[in-house]
């Protein structure tokens, strides 16, 4: 049995494939605890524990640590002269001509920043590492009372002798104190990312550990294996080489729901797609071409550039939990500020006051009154309208006409969101399918298909779950980097090929019987930005790049020198995947008739109950569809039927 369990910010999810099954669960999470959350999960679900061979993980950890700047006590030791470039940056800047825009706090605050005497230039060691300043800044550090150390010394990813040094004193002296080296979280050039990234895995390290350690030693209790963490790239990997690099983890939950999605859709048999996660807390879209889920090394989270391999996420404060409010101008907004899980969205009836989208999709009839989430929350329509009304009066507007503007700021947001994905990527979003998943997702999805004309919407049978899903059938990975700053016109294919394969060693010293891939980094001559496309095949690598900048910026320059940057190796190790299958219909999945709203009337429309259906069942829109953990909102002009991989496909009629 494969176990996946993820924490959501407002619910934790479970999938256990058992035999070919899929057994599901949700509950709340605990945000005080979120391992809490993660038990009572395990015990909702009622299986046999000890038949349990593989528990992956996916947890906001990292991610909640980074966003409220709730990390460990860091210090940062660097090259004498470089003290301030973790707060000098870069020349770019996300809002340029925004006066009020203010960034976010740095992690490592400026009387935490030590230098030392020392400089690594392009061919080795230029000024020797003082070992009497060292030895005062270890000690400088010891009455800091830091938690966590950072040390990134100019061209340790070249030269890392210095920065070795460094870290074993720091280590010898300090022997509770995290302490991350740039040159083993990023032996890449470009000192800035390289040292936010060092910064980001210090500063999440021993929080991170807690956490994985307190995890740990529950579920060795309730006789389950060690966790397996899934990594922002898509893989899961040990607790321990986790807990070593905490900045991987930062996209744990989102990578997971990509994976899910990706393998749902190919059982459908799409390959293009795009994956639409809306939870309670944010709504998390990806691209998905050819079957691949797609990677960057570009991110930027709460403000930190994190230069590790990434799924390609791009993240909306728009979930069901967001909350509605109005801003200076009078304008109605939705979000970032969320309900959470506690006291979550007024209809939860726990407290809460403040409209969200949830608030909204029930009072419009999308959601039951009294429907049942999370096996714990009973949603109460009273307090939902109670709630909007109250906002509605600041507005002067009717409750109605507030819920469905609360609803329309919510999926322009998102709709925007997907935009980033394709259009600004060079994709088409009318040659790719939207694959709707997450508790809130399959009740927008219609609507934001008909918005970027999108003709296709997959809603998977475990919808409601699925980035669950996608941490029980993940591969265990592993990826690697090196720098090579080469023309690629006159690199000698056979010292390629063997740096290759010392990447690939070392992943066969980590993981055995682990499959590679090789890729690289590439760039124009001249430019500072690259590209990462496939390389294991040296031959056509320049076609590849010519066509995938193309792509990506819309121009290509054949004639142009191309150059090496880096070369990557990602190591996998791929589990058993079960085949999703559906039965075949047996009996009516009619579940009665409820009042909602589609293009601002109300209308009594069927509602299905997709336990139910079965392979072939078939649907008409509008039609409300609930899931064991979802609700699936049918629009007026959509029809479909379920497959036989249990995906309810749903295509839009065209005129």
């Amino acid at each position: 049995m494969r176990v996946g369990v993820d924490v959501g910010g407002t619910f934790t999810d479970l999938v256990a494939l058992v035999d070919g099954d899929v057994v599901t669960a949700k509950v709340p999470t605990t945000p005080s605890d979120q391992s809490d959350g993660v038990m009572r999960c395990i015990k909702a679900a009622g299986i046999e524990t000890r038949a349990v061979t593989a528990l992956a993980h996916g947890m906001t950890v990292a991610t909640n640590a980074l966003l409220e700047r709730r990390g460990a006590r860091t210090a940062l030791v660097t090259t004498k002269g470089f003290r301030d470039l973790l707060e000098i940056g870069r020349q770019n800047r996300p809002s340029l001509y925004d006066l009020t825009q203010d960034r976010p706090p740095q992690l490592i605050p400026r009387e935490l920043r030590f230098t030392v005497q020392e400089r690594m230039g392009v061919g080795g060691e230029l000024e020797a590492l003082d070992a009497g300043e060292l030895e005062l800044v270890v000690k400088e550090l010891a009455d800091a009372g830091v938690e966590a150390v950072a040390v990134c010394f100019l061209w340790a990813f070249r030269h890392p002798d210095h920065e070795k040094r460094a870290g074993e004193a720091i280590r010898r002296a300090l022997p509770g104190v995290h302490v991350s080296l740039s040159s083993e979280v990023l032996p890449e050039f470009r000192e800035y990312e390289r040292l936010a990234t060092t910064a980001a895995d210090a500063y999440l390290g021993p929080k991170l550990r807690t956490y994985l350690n307190g995890l740990s030693d529950k579920v060795t209790g309730a006789s389950l294996p060690p966790p397996l963490v899934m990594q922002s790239s898509g893989g899961v990997i040990g607790i321990e080489a986790a807990a070593a690099n905490a900045a991987s983890c930062v996209l744990s939950g989102p990578a997971g729901g990509v994976v899910g999605a990706a393998h749902a859709a190919g059982a459908s048999g799409y390959g293009d797609l795009v994956t639409f996660d809306m939870g309670g807390t944010s709504t998390d879209v990806a691209p998905v071409v050819g079957g691949r889920v797609q990677t960057t090394t570009e991110s930027l989270v709460a403000g930190v550039p994190i230069k590790l391999p990434m799924v390609d996420v791009h993240t909306v404060s728009a979930g069901g939990g967001s909350i509605a409010w109005i801003d200076e101008g009078g304008a109605l907004r939705v979000g970032p500020h969320s309900a959470g899980a506690d006291p979550g969205p007024a209809c939860y009836g726990r407290g809460g006051r403040e409209p969200t989208v949830t608030d909204a999709n029930l009072f419009l009839g999308y959601l039951a009154d009294g429907a049942r989430l999370g096996g714990e929350l009973d949603l109460e329509r009273d307090h939902a309208e109670a709630a909007l009304a109250r906002l509605g009066a600041r507005l002067g507007l009717k409750t109605q006409e507030l819920a469905l503007g609360i609803v329309e700021v919510a999926n322009a947001e998102m709709a925007r969101a997907l935009r980033v994905i394709t259009v600004e990527r060079g994709l088409d979003p009318r040659d790719f399918v939207l694959v709707a998943f997450g508790g809130a997702g399959p009740m927008h999805a219609c609507a934001l298909a008909e918005e970027l004309a999108m003709d296709v919407v997959l809603v998977p049978r475990a919808s409601g779950v699925l980035s669950a899903l996608g941490l029980a059938i993940s591969d265990v990975r592993r990826d690697y980097v090196i720098p090579f700053l080469e023309e690629l016109g006159k690199a000698e294919a056979s010292r390629v090929s063997r740096t290759f394969e010392e990447l690939e060693l070392k992943g066969a010293g980590d993981l055995e019987g682990a499959e590679f891939q090789r890729r690289a980094d590439l760039r124009y001559k001249g430019q500072s930005f690259e590209l990462t496309v496939d390389a294991g095949d040296l031959g056509g690598l320049e076609p590849r790049w010519h066509e995938a900048h193309e792509q990506r910026y819309g121009y290509r320059i054949d004639d142009a020198a191309v150059e090496i940057v880096n070369l990557r190796v990602t190591a996998t190790v791929g589990v058993d995947v079960p085949r999703l299958e559906e039965a075949a219909a047996s009996g009516r999945a009619d579940a009665g008739a409820r009042g909602a709203i589609f293009d601002e009337e109300w209308q009594e429309v069927p509602v299905v109950d997709r336990t139910r259906m079965g392979r072939g069942s078939k649907v008409a829109g509008p039609a409300l569809i609930e899931f064991p953990d979802a609700t699936c909102v049918v629009r007026p002009g959509w029809a479909g039927a379920v497959d036989n991989a249990g995906t309810l496909v749903l295509e839009r009629a065209r005129d």
